[in-house]
């Protein structure tokens, strides 16, 4: 048998079968934690789901990469088009 366990859900990578997206076990992957302790973190996932989407962004290491910079750089711009239609409210929340 082989499974699947990541898979593109509306242009975003989830966990397949579930409402967790691959951004989720990625980053903190990416900054060394284990994939127990990530599974811990989400107790609707087994172990072995958190492994399988790990192997999977080792395999598309460079499709999840640029996938996920292109999250982030979405990201940055829906910020600034907010911050620019209240920007004393922005200025509030920072100070």
């Amino acid at each position: 048998m082989n499974p699947c366990y990541v898979e593109l859900r509306n242009g975003s990578y989830m966990l397949t079968g579930t409402r967790v997206t691959l951004d989720s076990i990625v980053y903190p992957f990416r900054y060394g934690e284990s994939a127990e302790s990530i599974a811990n973190a989400f107790p609707a996932l087994k172990l072995e789901q958190v492994y399988g989407a790990i192997t999977f962004y080792l395999a598309n290491q460079k499709i999840i990469d640029d996938y996920l910079k292109q999250g982030q750089r979405e990201a940055q711009e829906l910020r600034a088009k907010l911050m620019a239609t209240d920007p004393q409210f922005y200025q509030r929340l920072r100070d």
